[in-house]
């Protein structure tokens, strides 16, 4: 397995960010199948695509904003469902960010359980097409938002990108005060006033992102499981994604990357650079780092 291509530690108890891949698409109803290569690809992508060669040098591309220095980064490798719960309480309680790559939105759930377990409601950023707020029926990557609604603070959620949305979901959103923002919303209200939305309802970091790649346009990213019209622009996606990120984050995930339906690996690379900016904004508290 290719590892991560930033990746720059191997000790867990040294390690401020642990990459975890989850190849697993058991709770996906998509026609489109393939997520459960997305970490694998992901991570050969970040290889291809964030460095240059010269001279018999490898060059690291500088993020936009932010920095990768100083920051000790493992990846943990690939594990299975059953073992994701376990993992994430341990590095959430030791202080560790967990960036959680899929896979089908459904693990979100798990990771959500684990991290609301430990901290109690966090807010919750969820970048997605479709609210995942499925009521009617139970334990799927459509009703991610119901099954963990116990770990959830909805007066300081978002939902991000929603366009395919159920009825039903719509219904559910409503009823508990969560906030969602469509693309025309971004379109009418501008970035910059969706970003002051973000920074707005900041939980004292205890926040929780969550990306799933069918939020952006499918001429950004086609190689997803559900691809759904008027969608996110690329630079949209990772500028508020930065903004989040750099106000404090307990974890985030990235999930839904379906290589089978990729076009050139745009999608591949796009989700690879979402990762290293996202690391690059992140802000970290080693003060309470546990060993």
């Amino acid at each position: 397995m290719v590892g991560f291509c930033r990746a720059n530690n191997d000790k867990i108890s040294e390690a401020d960010i642990v990459i975890i891949g989850v190849p697993d698409e058991s709770k996906s109803h998509a026609k489109r199948k393939g997520a459960s290569k997305g970490p694998d690809i992901l991570r050969v992508a970040s290889s291809e695509s964030e460095f240059f060669e010269r001279n018999g040098k490898t060059i690291p591309i500088v993020p936009m904003r932010g920095s990768i220095d100083n920051k000790q980064i493992l990846d943990y490798g690939n594990v299975k469902r059953e073992d994701l719960y376990q993992l994430v309480f341990f590095l959430v309680s030791n202080n560790k960010i967990p960036i959680v790559i899929g896979g089908d939105h459904s693990i979100t759930t798990i990771i959500l359980e684990a991290i609301g377990d430990l901290c109690g409601k966090i807010e919750l950023l969820y970048f997605d097409a479709h609210p995942d707020f499925v009521s009617s029926t139970r334990d799927y990557y459509g009703s991610v938002i119901t099954d963990s609604s116990r770990s959830i603070d909805f007066q300081k959620s978002m939902l991000i990108g929603t366009r395919a949305a159920e009825a039903e979901e719509l219904e559910n959103a409503h009823k508990v005060g969560l906030e969602v923002i469509t693309p025309i919303d971004i379109e009418e209200l501008g970035i910059l006033n969706v970003a002051d939305k973000i920074r707005s309802k900041n939980n004292n970091g205890k926040k929780y992102i969550s990306i799933d790649l069918d939020c952006l346009d499918p001429s950004f990213a086609p190689g997803v499981s559900l691809p759904s019209p008027c969608g996110l622009s690329s630079i949209d996606l990772i500028y508020l994604v930065k903004l989040a990120v750099g106000t404090g984050i307990i974890g985030i995930d990235i999930v839904e990357l379906s290589p089978d339906f990729d076009i050139n690996n745009i999608t591949a690379f796009l989700a690879a650079r979402i990762l290293s900016e996202s690391i690059a904004s992140m802000k970290l508290d080693r003060n309470s780092r546990k060993t």
